[in-house]
């Protein structure tokens, strides 16, 4: 067994020990740990340590690309990645997977600021400012895109009208006064013709 395998053994069970009960802390598999720093929702992040086939003679790598963290900036993933390179190449050598999770506990205040936890939503206003920028040409070419499709849309929508004949626009034409308005007393009952349909009042 070689040296770097026997160190991550031991540094292995040294892990599970110390954080047994940590919910924070998850051991992927025998070579990758994860850990999530900060409560949940928009202020808090994962921190994945993979151990390479040399390690601890060379530094882990570091991922923070987990889907856990969408909405960090890339500002705030290039810098927990600076501490955390800082810190471990005064380690080459010893296990150092513990103090690289501990380091950055420290530094909880200044990594999660709104500005860094919620670069989805800067990301989608820049996307949308995006979207109004472009070229009216461009605009201009997908309407007329869009209109051959609609003009078969259009014509499906008239196509249900319903047609009428000269006699029956006529006589709509003739119910109306020159302002489109019905004379007053077009849906009066005429009270003589009503009577005598359902008879008067018995006496």
């Amino acid at each position: 067994m070689s040296e770097a395998k026997e160190l991550q053994d031991d540094e292995r069970e040294a892990l599970v020990s110390i954080y047994e009960g940590d919910s924070a802390f998850k051991q992927v598999n025998s070579s990758t740990y994860q850990y999530k720093y900060g409560e949940e929702g928009n202020k808090s992040f994962l921190l994945e340590i993979c151990w390479t086939a040399n390690y601890p003679n060379e530094l882990p790598t570091f991922n923070m690309e987990t889907f856990y963290n969408r909405n960090l900036s890339r500002t705030m993933k290039d810098s927990i990645t600076g501490i955390l390179q800082a810190e471990g190449e005064q380690w080459i050598g010893c296990g150092m997977t513990y103090t690289l999770f501990e380091c950055l506990k420290d530094k909880l205040d200044d990594l999660l600021t709104d500005e860094n936890c919620n670069a989805n939503d800067a990301q989608q206003m820049i996307i949308g400012t995006a979207d109004a920028r472009l070229d009216p040409e461009q605009i201009n070419s997908d309407s007329d895109e869009d209109g051959g499709t609609n003009d078969g849309k259009d014509s499906k929508k008239e196509a249900k009208r319903e047609h009428l004949t000269k006699a029956q626009k006529r006589k709509q034409w003739d119910r109306v006064d020159s302002k489109g308005n019905r004379q007053r007393g077009w849906n009066w009952v005429d009270i003589i013709k009503h009577l005598s349909q359902t008879g008067g009042k018995p006496e």
